[in-house]
């Protein structure tokens, strides 16, 4: 799949997203460049089914640099806190969700024993052997409602 423009229900979330990010905290409003960012990455997640920089690059034939995409992501004043804030009331408002109960999980993933690269890597007690890896702790947060939403998976064939 070529990814050459965010998908058109991705840009209409980004635009709304951006107009409550005004209205919540004037001044706060993605600029042009950060909400085109935000668009090639959701549409590259969606479409690549993972968060990688080079898949990006390839699926849009070279036009979003690996260089650039990962800069924007560490460099530019994105506020990351109003933006998670207004995606959340968003989905809320989206769904009409009015109450719920937030349920947790969390799981233990080894990894490698050279683990350099690796954010957050911390020694475990590995069960199956009694010795330690190093490893991650990933935690699943969930918000349990009363609503039904349905999900589904689209497979699409070029």
């Amino acid at each position: 799949m070529l990814m050459n423009a965010p998908a058109t229900f991705i840009q209409s979330y980004i635009d709304d997203l951006n107009d409550a990010l005004n209205q919540l905290k004037p001044g706060a409003a993605l600029t042009r460049i950060q909400a085109a960012w935000l668009g090639t990455c959701l549409t590259g997640i969606l479409l690549m089914n993972s968060v990688c920089w080079a898949k990006f690059e390839r699926a849009s034939l070279g036009d979003c640099k690996v260089a650039a995409l990962s800069w924007v992501f560490r460099k530019a004043s994105i506020p990351w806190d109003w933006l998670l804030r207004v995606s959340v009331v968003l989905i809320l408002k989206r769904y009409g969700i009015t109450e719920g109960v937030l349920a947790f999980d969390e799981s233990d993933r080894a990894r490698s024993k050279s683990t350099k690269r690796i954010y957050k890597v911390y020694k475990q007690k590995h069960k199956g052997s009694g010795g330690y890896v190093n490893g991650q702790t990933i935690v699943l947060l969930l918000l349990v409602t009363s609503i039904k939403v349905l999900f589904c998976r689209v497979k699409v064939r070029v």
